[in-house]
Parts: structure tokens; C-alpha cells; sequence
């Protein structure tokens, strides 16, 4: 059982003394709570128990009837350097009483509270400052790209002087081999160097007082004590030099820290470029829009629009809002909110999306939702999300670097000491030190994971692949077995003309009085027969005195013919049997089809045709399902439908395991079964899909899914393409193998670097630059992952 802690919960919906003494009664029997205690007056609970159990004192008061309120807050954190800066401000933040939990990334430089009750932000910000950092409260609808652009531009024109200064010292060195003996004098030298060490250089100062002050070490402590280290003992050898000329290390400092500092920049420019992703979906934020009241059109800002208001849309401009269109034919371009590459139709009742480009058609929408509820709005949340989220694996990383700065410090001390006992001179021992203390910069550590994510959460959307969670992400990888729902999953989810037989043999004609008796009607089944006649280009005449037939189907004259079209009881009810399609009904029936029979009624009842109407596979299922086997996993089909429909489909598929005529309580007890055999991914797309996609390992729900499905799963396909399943498997592969990639690398920076500065064969100069490389290639490495496009998509972009 974890250490005791004190916990304060607002419980919200209490009443009177009653509702107390329930809320007491119930956190009294959450195991190992003690000391509990409810004021009705703050309205707060106070409750003793063990660190992890958290979640359970909230469950209980809920099962009580009452609610601990809980919100999100983000915060943008400036002056973290490298890993061990997350774990300061983590810790810092944590200790804020009424923080549930937070998560700091070091990419995107914010950190993700989750909060209990209402906390002033000034609360936590002042923590932040407190632990040597400083913060605000992050705006999502306005994030400071300007001001990350000013702060890059300062960067490089600091290191560009940088650069210019520490050049003339390192050149000396660079001629050496070429046979060219030449020194700057040492008034030269430290003219150079102390505007790079203390200009420059002051951040790394600051930053590191901070630390101290605060009782921690960072990588700006580091570099801050290597590189005064080697600046003082110039001064000293200059100062004792009596006449002859001193051996000098102001180039060592002062090169390190305008590598350090070159690095700085590349990560920053790079971390930048991992953004890109969320940047290019708020471009797709219009400002404007062309609001239309009473037949005048008004030039308005987004922000003046309300819901139902009537918007025109010229061709070539992006959709400002979520809405219906009302009148007009056009083209959507959805490609960067969907990944969709083909134009979309829209008329009279289509939805179209904010953000996409209207095509050649002048179209006249009615707003149906904005700001934050559009659907671009609620992407960009769910990507910054995803960005923000720290992955299991990163725990390990946290922990490492917790110990890491400490860790060097005694390592650097110990090289000092152990040089100059063994009898090498104090400066050869002091630069040794120095080295150590320079090549073992934590960077690469903090950056390794959340740059990865960031890039490869930022391509996946590109897609139409939205990966809600870092833990999805990384456990998407390891899935042996993908459940897919049968309707609207696999198949389009309406009902198409799977087979028809005609006893003339004449199938263009039974499908003409078919469609005449269905003229007009919204059934699906109707639909599917006039879509029938219009992809045969025939034509469908109207039919007189039409009646429905309550339970049976539809009758109707035509040209002096009284027909009939529907179920069985229709024909029983007619005195008619199958007759010579007797044996296709029976095999139709085995498939799962719904069959309609198309009667003549006079003079003498006869039949003239069957028809079998059934779900049609989706373009792209046969192909999910073979990259998936390919792969070497396993596909499932679970379904609530008959078996026979089933069984069609599945075949079709090539998939053996089904599981048919599952009721929705009992689809996630089938997904548990599996995932006993190995990681299960269950793909859906309706409500009662939800269950299983909150049992699966990873959850993944299709687009045009309903929200509730959205919300349960782990990853969202903004569209309904089964191929997009083994693309989002294959992206979280790929994400998770650079995560690996960047800590091997990482720790190997480290793990060579530093024994070879003790034993004294990396000099400061070669430390910096193996220190500044080791995060550019940490950071380039994940940059790597914007490449990626799905494979076998032939409507790829």
C-alpha cells in the first residue's frame, strides 16, 4: 500500500447535514481511509488515506449521489531546458493542493493539470515561479506563434554573434595540424570570451540559480559550471603566468557555449516544425464570413455568427462553420480535415465541414455549430491532446532523469579528484571534470518521447487518423487481433439489391415496376431499388392509386396493371407460393437477405420476380484485412446481426472467427475473452459498439460513427475507409520504433560520452558539440516520421 496522504475534495450537491454524513459514511469505507471529515459549510471533504487512491474516494462519492467537481487547465511553461526541468515543475505543481494529476511535455513546453474543483491559475502559476520557472495560462484558440517566432529570431542572432566571437579562438586549433603555430594574445582571448561567457551564457546562469535556489539541478547547471570552470582557470593561468606565455581555455567555454547554444536553436527549430501539424489545421480557421439576413449579404466576423444563421460560400473559399447546405450545388475539398483526397458532392442537405474548400458552386449553408463544437475545432483538440499526453514509456525516462544531474555532479567531482591523485596536473584534472560535465546533458532524454509523438500523432491526422491518447499510440503497436463491427464498420451500413431474379428472365424490366411502386417512398429498402434502376439508366414511371400495405409493403397501378411489392405474408396473403424461386429464397434467406417479392394482382395473382437486399462491403475491406494478415494479425468479426449475414460477409472477407447475434452487453465480454490471447483492437462505429471499445487494448471508432463511439475509443478515422485501420497500426509502429530509436540514442550519448571525458579522451570543445548533436539528432530522428504516408490507399495524396 502506497504512503498516507491527506486529501481535500470539493464534493459538489450537498444539501444539508444529511448529505454530509452520506459523503462520511461513504469515503469512511474506501480501504485504508482514516481521519475523514466533511465540512457542509466550504463544501470540502477532508480525507486521510493512501496515495493511490484517489480515484476510489472519488467513485465513492459518486456512488453517494454527489460529484467531486473536476476541470483541465493548460499551461505554457518557459525556462525548461531538459528532462530533469519536467520532473521540477511536475513536482512542483503536484504539491498544489487540489491537483489530481499532471503531465508536463517538454516538446510543446505546457503542462496538462487535472484539476479538483476550482484553483486560481495565479495559484499555480506562482508554484511554477516558485520552482524557478515561469508559466501562463495556455489559450487554445490563440496560441503565441508569433512570439515563439520572435523568441527563434533572438536565438539566432544570439548565436550568430556567439559564433562570431568563439571562431577566432577556436582557429588556432583548426591550423595546428596544417604546420600553423599561432596564438591570440591572452588580453585578446579574454576579450572574446567574456561577452560569450557572460552575455551569451547569462541564460544558462539564471537558469541555473534557479535550480539551486529551488534545491535541484538541471542541464544549465551543467554547462554552467564546465564552462565557468574553464573560464576561471584561464584567468588563474593568465594571471600567474610571470612572463611566459599561459595555456588558455577560454576557446573551450567559449565554444561550448555557442555550440550549446547552436543546439539550443536547432532544437527549437525543429520542435517547431513537430507543431506543424496543429499549426496547418488553425490555418483552416477562416476569420470572416458572408453572413445573408432578409436577402442582403453582410461581411461579418466568425465570432458575430450564432446558430441557424444563413452563411454564402463563393467558390474557392473555405467553409467557415459546421452546417447544412441549404441551397446550391457544389464540390467540398476535404482533404486536410478528413484526409479524403477526392472533392466530396454537396447539394441541398448535405453537411459540410468548417474548414474545407468549397468548390465551383456558390452554396448557401445554415450554421449548425462554431467555435469550439465544430468538427475542425474538436480535431485540433483531440491532436493537441494526443501532443500533450505522456506516454507510458516516458516514465522511465522521468525516472532516470530525476537521479541524472546528481549523478553527474558526483561523476564530475570524482574525476577531479581521481586525476589529480593519480598525479596529473590540477588543469588537466579540472578539464577532464569540466568535459564530463559538459558532454552529459539530459536534452536528449526530456526530447525523445514527446517529439516523437508530437510528429507522429501531427502525420496521422494529416490522414484522417486521430490518435487520442499517447498510450493508444503506444500500445497500437503490439495489437495481435483486430475486432471489426459488421455494419457501418465493414459494410456502408445501407441496404443494396444483393440479388434479384426475374421469372421472364427479364431484370431490367422487374426492376422498372419495381421502382415505379417505390417512386417517392424515404423506406431504405425503396431507396435501394431506385438507386438500382438509376445506375442501369432506367427510367421509372408513376404509378396511380398507391397504398400501402401496412406489415406486407406497397401496391399500385400501372398502365392498367394492379402490383404489389413485399414480404412473405404478402405472398402467402395473395395464395401464392415461391414456385420456381423457391430455391433462391431458401439460399438467399441463409445469407441473412431481406427478400421482397414483386406480384402481379390481376387479372390472376402471379408472381414476377424476387428480390434479396443486403449490406454492401465498404471499397477497402477485402484490402484492410489483407494488410492485416500480412502483418501477421489476426481479424474477428463481431456482430449483432443474424449469422447468415454474417457468415456472407465474412467470407467475402476471408475472415474465420465470427461471432454472430451478439447482443451489445455481451460484445465487450467477447472482446475480454480475446484480449486473454493477446493485445485486441476493436473497430467500430455505433452506440452499441461503445462497451467493447472501452474493453479493447486500443479502441478505434470509424467517421460517421456517433460521438459516443468517438469518445470510448482511442483512435478516430475521420472516414469510414477500413483501410485507414492497418494505416493507423502501421503509424503507431513506426511512432513507437523512433521512440526506441531516440532513447537508444539518447542513453548511447551518454553512455560512451561519459566514461571517454573521465578517462580524459573527450575534450570540452568535442563535448559540446557530441552534447548539442546529441538533441538535434534526437529531434531530426522524429522529424523522420513526417514522411510517412499510408501504404495501399489508392486515393492517396
Amino acid at each position: 500500500m502506497s504512503e498516507s496522504t491527506t486529501f481535500d475534495l470539493p464534493i459538489a450537491g450537498m444539501t444539508c447535514a444529511s448529505c454530509a454524513g452520506r459523503v462520511e459514511r461513504a469515503l469512511s469505507k474506501v480501504i485504508g481511509a482514516s481521519a475523514v471529515s466533511v465540512n457542509l459549510a466550504t463544501e470540502q471533504a477532508r480525507v486521510q488515506a493512501p496515495g493511490d487512491s484517489l480515484p476510489a474516494l472519488i467513485d465513492a462519492v459518486a456512488k453517494a449521489g454527489y460529484s467531486v467537481p473536476q476541470q483541465s487547465l493548460e499551461l505554457s511553461i518557459d525556462g525548461m531546458t531538459c528532462a530533469s526541468c519536467i520532473g521540477r515543475v511536475e513536482r512542483a505543481l503536484g504539491k498544489v493542493a487540489g491537483v489530481k494529476s499532471v503531465s508536463v511535455n517538454l516538446a510543446n513546453e505546457r503542462a496538462h493539470l487535472e484539476l479538483l474543483g476550482q484553483i486560481d491559475p495565479q495559484t499555480l502559476i506562482a508554484a511554477v515561479t516558485k520552482a524557478g520557472y515561469s508559466a501562463s495560462v495556455w489559450e487554445a484558440e490563440h496560441p503565441p506563434t508569433d512570439n515563439q517566432q520572435q523568441r527563434l529570431h533572438r536565438e539566432r542572432l544570439a548565436l550568430i554573434i556567439a559564433i562570431a566571437l568563439a571562431l577566432p579562438l577556436v582557429l588556432p586549433m583548426l591550423l595546428q595540424p596544417f604546420g600553423m603555430h599561432w596564438m591570440l594574445p591572452a588580453w585578446a582571448q579574454f576579450a572574446l570570451a567574456t561577452p560569450v561567457q557572460f552575455i551569451f551564457g547569462a541564460r544558462f546562469y539564471v537558469a541555473a540559480w534557479k535550480a539551486v535556489r529551488a534545491g535541484a539541478g538541471n542541464m544549465d547547471l551543467l554547462v554552467a559550471l564546465g564552462t565557468s570552470a574553464g573560464y576561471g582557470l584561464s584567468l588563474y593561468e593568465w594571471a600567474t603566468a610571470a612572463g611566459r606565455m599561459p595555456h588558455l581555455y577560454f576557446e573551450a567555454s567559449a565554444v561550448v557555449i555557442a555550440l550549446v547554444l547552436l543546439g539550443k536553436y536547432l532544437e527549437s527549430r525543429a520542435k517547431r516544425q513537430t507543431a506543424s501539424a496543429i499549426r496547418a489545421l488553425e490555418a483552416l480557421r477562416p476569420e470572416r464570413a458572408i453572413r445573408v439576413t432578409d436577402g442582403h449579404e453582410q461581411d461579418v466576423a466568425i465570432s458575430a455568427l450564432r446558430l441557424n444563421d444563413l452563411v454564402m460560400v463563393k467558390p474557392g473559399e473555405r467553409f467557415p462553420v459546421d452546417g447544412e447546405v441549404i441551397e446550391g450545388q457544389s464540390h467540398a475539398d476535404e482533404a486536410l480535415i478528413s484526409g479524403e483526397s477526392l472533392p466530396v458532392p454537396k447539394q441541398p442537405g448535405d453537411k459540410v465541414t468548417g474548414g474545407a474548400i468549397n468548390g465551383e458552386g456558390r452554396l448557401l449553408v445554415r450554421t449548425q455549430a462554431l467555435g469550439a463544437e465544430t468538427v475542425l475545432a474538436r480535431i485540433i483538440r483531440l491532436v493537441e491532446d494526443a501532443q500533450a499526453a505522456k506516454a507510458p514509456i516516458q516514465k522511465l525516462v522521468d525516472k532516470v532523469s530525476q537521479v541524472f544531474v546528481p549523478t553527474v555532479l558526483l561523476i564530475a567531482l570524482a574525476t577531479l579528484i581521481g586525476w589529480w591523485l593519480y598525479g596529473a596536473p590540477m588543469e588537466t584534472a579540472l578539464i577532464n571534470a569540466v568535459a564530463v560535465l559538459v558532454i552529459a546533458c539530459p536534452c536528449a532524454l526530456g526530447l525523445a518521447t514527446p517529439t516523437a509523438i508530437m510528429a507522429g500523432t501531427g502525420v496521422a491526422a494529416r490522414y484522417g487518423i486521430l490518435i487520442k491518447d499517447a498510450e493508444a499510440l503506444e500500445r497500437a503497436h503490439e495489437v495481435s487481433a483486430v475486432v471489426f463491427d459488421k455494419t457501418g464498420t465493414l459494410t456502408s451500413g445501407a441496404p443494396r439489391i444483393a440479388h434479384l431474379s426475374a421469372i421472364d428472365g427479364n431484370e431490367a424490366s422487374l426492376l422498372q415496376l419495381a421502382g415505379a411502386l417505390q417512386r417517392g417512398s424515404e423506406h431504405p429498402l425503396a431507396k435501394a431499388v431506385l438507386d438500382a434502376c438509376a445506375e442501369r439508366g432506367l427510367k421509372v414511371a408513376d404509378v396511380s392509386d398507391s397504398q400501402s400495405l401496412t406489415g406486407r409493403g406497397i401496391a399500385g397501378n400501372l398502365e392498367g396493371r394492379r402490383l404489389a411489392l413485399g414480404n412473405r405474408r404478402l405472398l402467402e396473403d395473395s395464395g401464392l407460393s415461391a414456385g420456381p424461386l423457391a430455391d433462391s429464397a431458401i439460399a438467399w434467406e441463409k445469407e441473412g437477405r431481406t427478400l421482397s417479392w414483386l406480384i402481379e394482382q390481376s387479372p390472376e395473382p402471379h408472381v414476377l420476380g424476387l428480390f434479396a437486399f443486403g449490406d454492401t462491403l465498404k471499397p477497402g475491406a477485402l484490402q484492410a484485412v489483407q494488410q492485416l494478415s500480412a502483418r501477421n494479425i489476426s481479424s474477428h468479426l463481431l456482430t449483432g446481426d443474424n449469422r447468415g449475414s454474417a457468415n456472407v460477409v465474412a467470407q467475402a472477407l476471408g475472415i474465420h472467427d465470427v461471432h454472430a447475434e451478439v447482443l451489445p452487453a455481451d460484445k465487450a465480454a467477447t472482446v475480454a475473452a480475446l484480449k486473454q490471447t493477446g493485445v485486441v483492437a476493436m473497430v467500430g462505429d455505433g452506440i452499441n459498439d461503445a462497451p467493447a471499445l472501452a474493453a479493447a487494448d486500443i479502441g478505434i471508432a470509424m467517421g460517421g460513427g456517433t460521438d459516443v463511439a468517438m469518445h470510448a475509443a482511442g483512435i478516430t478515422l475521420m472516414r469510414g475507409d477500413p483501410r485507414l485501420v492497418p494505416a493507423a497500426l502501421e503509424i503507431s509502429r513506426k511512432t513507437y520504433a523512433k521512440i526506441r530509436q531516440n532513447l537508444f540514442w539518447a542513453f548511447v550519448y551518454n553512455l560512451i560520452g561519459i566514461p571517454l571525458a573521465v578517462f580524459g579522451v573527450l575534450n570540452p570543445v568535442l563535448a559540446g558539440a557530441a552534447m548539442a548533436l546529441s538533441s538535434v539528432s534526437v529531434v531530426s530522428n522524429a522529424l523522420l516520421l513526417k514522411t510517412w504516408k499510408p501504404k495501399d490507399l489508392e486515393d492517396n495524396r
